[in-house]
């Protein structure tokens, strides 16, 4: 039997109060928030495509940055896999087994971080690297998606916030790192024949 942290003691007043909430709301908000809370990434990446399309026509350097962005996504997404094995903290509707809006994954599928919190920050901040439109786009797209998990009942908040502060620290440290070597990627691209992936011209 696998072992599980119990994480109701840190804000699970919180999240029954958010979940009790949900199942009061009108049938239409909620059908809203769990629509957005499943099918919500589907905006970044198409966000991601959008910066790096537009990116094409700028520069390589600001091409490079964009092709990175989703790598970066997928770099946040390991992490918070390997944090996820390490804290192996249960389901909040598991371990408090309230009626949530999402039904209850099955165990073993931990809740700490929250994949989609990492997965919409790391791409938020790693766009503010990009373009600053969209980024702020993509921002506040991830806040929703955070409040939207807890309002399903698929994470505490605190899943919620540490998924946040994953991606959003992954994201910026791979983005500089990104940035400082941006022309010499630009050059690889370039010599593979892959410069298409950079310039349209």
């Amino acid at each position: 039997m696998i072992l599980a942290f119990d994480g109701s003691s840190i804000d699970g007043a919180a999240y029954e109060a958010v979940v009790h909430r949900a199942q009061r709301a009108p049938g239409w908000l909620d059908d809203l928030v769990t629509a957005w809370s499943a099918y919500g990434l589907v905006v970044f990446a198409a966000l991601l495509v959008i910066c790096w399309w537009r990116a094409r026509r700028a520069d390589a350097a600001t091409a490079v940055a964009a092709l990175a962005v989703p790598v970066v996504v997928v770099v946040a997404y390991g992490v918070d896999m390997v944090l996820k094995s390490l804290v192996r903290e249960d389901r909040p509707c598991r371990s408090l087994h309230v009626r949530t809006l999402e039904a209850c994954p099955a165990p073993g599928d931990w809740s700490f971080p929250s994949n989609h919190m990492v997965i919409a920050a790391s791409a938020a901040v790693a766009l503010l690297f990009v373009a600053r439109r969209p980024a702020a786009v993509a921002l506040v797209a991830a806040v929703a998606m955070g409040v939207s998990r807890v309002w399903v009942g698929a994470h505490y908040p605190h899943d919620v916030l540490a998924g946040l502060l994953v991606g959003a620290l992954v994201a910026t440290g791979a983005m500089l790192a990104v940035r400082r070597r941006s022309r010499t990627w630009a050059r690889w691209l370039v010599h593979r024949r892959l410069g298409a992936l950079l310039l349209t011209a």
